[in-house]
């Protein structure tokens, strides 16, 4: 998660070779920016500078981009299919290629354009369900394995004072995204490059979405929304959609009293679903030291598998994004947090290069309209269906 710390000074790496300039957005949890620079104070062929950047890091890193004082190598939120094809970044798929097959392929495939690898994912961040089990245990209910069970589970738990399920202030229009459709056992953009989600069962599970809503199931006005695990910890709601970040608080505040899952399933063609990301490192092609640039990356995020665990895991919590270091690291091999690795590397999934911002809109004002006012969600999603194949085809035209 982001918040508001860290500073905007750098420092050099050990190397006595070429400088090289290295960005980062600023993470939130303590220790974060001192590692960084450790590790590039530890590189011997370069001497890296590392800038720890607040503010609006992606327009930032735009707009520097675009001229010759950006970064050599930078965190990035992608890299975006314009910055690709504008070619504002280089070509790392011989970087990475010998342990290509290590990566999480669910945050690998989203940096990945004709066949060529564009960006090197660093940590992956996910969203799970969290439940009370002694709350379900006193209502009866057994964890759900469907979106059907979901639904009836989370009315079942709702009581004068604890609602079912929270899913953000908004009823989940923010956070949810394609994970129904996923869970349904679509996609977003399908494999004849059109929209994903032109099917009869994407309507059904938005449907029940809604029905959380109508059934006054859902947590709603929370004095903290889905990414804080208060109102789970507070007791205000005996499950709560949010992020694996947040395990390690919810741990410690209610020990072994919790369980997590994934998005569940709905359908005969559904699969549990769960959403993934990782920032990736990318290489700058304005870069004046294109060769050193690149080796450091690789260096960095493919080589030292030791820097990597340890960004991942002990300032924050975070799956590493190599499948072999996930599967060693201790804190990951044992209750919630195992499942949670469990779950990404089965069930995760990104959102594709093509799927751009005004897809995203278009999908989530219409996921506004069924879950809060009861729209018909097939009228909502042939519209949907409309303006995203038109996108595409804009997209591809370029």
């Amino acid at each position: 998660m982001l918040a508001a710390c860290g500073s905007n000074t750098g420092r050099g790496g050990g190397g006595s070779g070429p400088a090289i300039s290295q960005w980062y957005h600023q993470y939130g949890e303590a220790g974060a920016e001192q590692a960084v620079k450790r590790y590039a104070a530890a590189y011997q062929k370069a001497a890296v500078t590392v800038q720890w950047r607040p503010g609006d890091y992606d327009r930032q890193t735009a707009a520097a981009l675009l001229t010759d004082s950006g970064p050599d190598v930078f965190e990035v939120n992608g890299p975006l299919l314009d910055q690709i094809r504008g070619g504002q970044v280089t070509d790392l798929t011989a970087e990475v290629e010998p342990v290509k097959d290590d990566f999480n392929q669910a945050v690998l495939a989203p940096k990945i354009w004709q066949d060529k690898i564009w960006g090197i994912p660093q940590t992956i961040d996910m969203q799970l369900l969290y439940y009370r089990k002694s709350l379900l245990k006193d209502a009866g209910v057994e964890p759900p394995q469907s979106l059907d069970e979901l639904v009836d589970a989370a009315k079942k738990l709702t009581t004068k004072n604890v609602k079912g399920l929270f899913l953000g202030n908004d009823g989940g229009v923010g956070v949810l995204g394609g994970t129904p459709l996923f869970a349904a056992g679509l996609s977003l953009i399908g494999d004849d490059g059109k929209a994903g989600f032109d099917d009869p069962a994407a309507a059904r599970a938005l449907g029940k979405i809604h029905q959380l809503y109508a059934d006054r199931s859902l947590l709603l006005g929370a004095p903290t929304d889905w990414s804080d695990p208060s109102a789970f910890i507070q007791g205000l709601t005996a499950m709560q959609w949010s992020g694996l970040w947040a395990l390690p608080q919810v741990k410690k505040a209610l020990g072994d009293d919790f369980g997590v899952l994934p998005f569940p399933k709905d359908g005969p063609g559904g699969k549990p679903s769960v959403p993934v990301g990782a920032y990736g490192a990318a290489v700058s092609a304005r870069s004046k030291r294109m060769a050193e640039a690149k080796a450091y990356a690789k260096w960095l995020w493919v080589d030292r598998t030791d820097y990597q665990q340890d960004f991942a895991l002990s300032y924050g919590f975070h799956i590493p994004a190599r499948i072999s270091l996930a599967k060693k690291a201790e804190q990951l091999r044992t209750g919630p947090a195992a499942d949670a690795v469990r779950f990404a590397t089965e069930y995760g999934y990104s959102e594709p290069l093509l799927w751009t911002t005004a897809d995203r809109t278009a999908y989530q004002d219409a996921l506004s309209r069924i879950i809060k006012d009861g729209a018909h969600p097939e009228t909502e999603l042939k519209s949907v269906i409309r303006q995203v194949n038109a996108e595409l085809q804009r997209v591809k035209k370029k």
